[in-house]
């Protein structure tokens, strides 16, 4: 029993991280159709903002701002790169094949490591102070970190916003509408580079506070960005590209896979997220949530 709580506590904490990465590359990808390469650079950015702020703020005593200052700089980051990329370099590239978008998008994030460099320097940064001030729950024999679940609680924040903009505002179902038929949303005058836009920047506001929140429990180095990617790809195309019900699903089940593989396979660790995504894609090549899209002549 206390290995199953193990294992049900620490894959819902992993899946946490995992979803708000995921959302936003997923999110970004059934607006715009860009299969978002330099997502994972957004998440360096947000880890080594917040991981900044922690080692400034922190070390001058006072606990009262530092969690907001964290999420706060993170957010701002996230708005500033966005609209850099996107007002940059992707509105003039719209309408191409989508693997000259790939590139593109491949190319902005080599670019990011390197300005990650020269802005942060290749030391790592240990922001330790935000994941100890909060305590340790203890289950019978089991501790866990309070900042674990708080990450828990930003995820599920993050998806039920998500759904709320999506669903109950007005915006939320313009955006809809782009995402099913991007021309003929176009034809009835919604304005849908204004859309791009704003998708691109939210979605790269999630991934710097899935990078904000995960900062504290890691050594935020440089390359975190590039391992990241790979697992929020992984996540995406288990639920199906462009669903954000789909990343949470493909979350969960990637979380408690490798939950599951640490504590009684540790060595299959990494080969069972992949494996579980194979055996997605062998029953449905769409994912678990996407669509078949018909093809326009």
């Amino acid at each position: 029993m206390l290995t199953l709580l193990a294992i049900a506590v620490d894959g819902l904490i992993y899946a946490s991280w995992l979803f708000m990465v995921a959302a936003g590359l997923t999110l970004i990808y059934g607006v715009m159709k860009i299969l978002n390469m330099a997502h994972g650079s957004m998440f360096a950015i947000g880890a080594y903002t917040s991981a900044w702020i922690a080692g400034w703020y922190f070390a001058g005593g006072d606990v009262t701002w530092g969690y907001a200052l964290m999420l706060g700089g993170a957010i701002a980051a996230g708005v500033l790169v966005g609209l850099v990329v996107e007002r940059g370099l992707l509105r003039f590239l719209y309408g191409r094949d989508p693997v000259v978008m790939i590139l593109l998008t491949y190319a902005v994030l080599l670019i990011l490591e390197d300005v990650i460099k020269l802005v942060w320097g290749v030391d790592p940064y240990f922001a330790f102070q935000p994941y100890t001030l909060l305590g340790r729950t203890k289950v019978g024999p089991l501790t866990f970190s309070n900042y674990d679940f708080g990450v828990i609680l930003v995820a599920a924040i993050i998806g039920v916003g998500l759904w709320w903009g999506l669903n109950r505002t007005r915006r939320g179902k313009l955006l809809l509408a782009v995402i099913h038929d991007r021309e003929m949303s176009m034809a009835l005058g919604i304005d849908v580079r204004a859309y791009f836009l704003l998708t691109f920047v939210i979605g790269s506001v999630l991934g710097c506070i899935a990078g904000a929140v995960t900062a504290p429990a890691i050594s935020v180095a440089p390359g975190i960005g590039v391992e990241v990617i790979v697992l929020a790809f992984a996540v995406v195309v288990i639920g199906g590209l462009g669903s954000v019900g789909g990343a949470l699903v493909g979350a969960l089940i990637v979380g408690f896979s490798r939950a599951t593989a640490v504590h009684l396979l540790p060595q299959v660790e990494l080969f069972v997220i992949f494996g579980v995504m194979s055996l997605v894609l062998v029953v449905r090549p769409q994912g678990l949530f996407g669509r078949a899209q018909p093809r326009k002549i």
